[in-house]
């Protein structure tokens, strides 16, 4: 029944205005990083790859029933997470059903968010997303990947997925900083160039969610 109704609810709002949701999580960790990152996205999107995102994104809490509302739903920080046990029944039940959600390591979270990840979905291991998936081909094409945003410790970008019934609904950016590759100009100081790709790649992910 759930799966049901997000379908509908995607396919309602694909010809009216789409919402997408930054997640407030519990732990300590800064949720609200990177403020100006998701609404550069959606303006990005809506200009170049036909996209109806409300400019605004809201903000919603893993435990909500509002989760369900929201096809994409993004989080990132530096630090600590915690999901209770509500939340990570929300969270499955929220992404069995047809939902998205994608964590951005604005560094310091790894160590942190894979157990939480493990929570909800025990019996499912994060998988190395490979280059050939679809997420990197289109709009634009990405052929070695994840693109690299930010240094840090210098290791390569990885993305991580989890998979149900074949169908990516959880994308974890690792080593790439993709939202500090969205905010203002300003915030980071990024050459154009590398704010392209950030924006390309998020926009691909956007792509993604809508058409599968």
């Amino acid at each position: 029944m759930k799966k049901i109704f997000l379908l509908f609810l995607f396919v309602s709002v694909s010809s009216f205005s789409q919402e997408i949701a930054l997640l407030k999580y519990s732990g300590g960790g800064d949720w609200y990083a990177n403020p100006t990152s998701l609404p550069n996205l959606i303006r990005f999107c809506n200009s170049n790859i036909n996209t109806r995102i409300k400019a605004k994104p809201s903000t919603v809490e893993p435990g909500n029933p509002d989760l369900l509302s929201y096809p994409f739903v993004h989080m990132t920080g530096h630090g600590n997470v915690v999901f209770s046990d509500a939340d990570v029944t929300n969270l499955r039940n929220y992404l069995t059903a047809g939902g998205f959600l994608h964590i951005d390591d604005n560094y310091g979270m790894d160590q942190y968010i894979r157990k939480e990840i493990k929570k909800i979905f025990p019996n499912n291991s994060l998988v190395e997303i490979p280059a050939n998936h679809p997420i990197f081909q289109k709009p634009y094409p990405f052929p070695n990947g994840l693109p690299k945003i930010h240094e840090h410790d210098g290791t390569r970008a990885q993305a991580f997925g989890i998979f149900v019934e074949n169908k990516l609904v959880l994308l974890y950016t690792y080593e790439c900083d993709l939202g500090d590759g969205w905010e203002d100009p300003q915030v980071h100081n990024d050459p154009a160039d590398v704010r392209d790709k950030a924006l390309k790649m998020g926009a691909n992910i956007i792509n993604y969610i809508f058409t599968n």
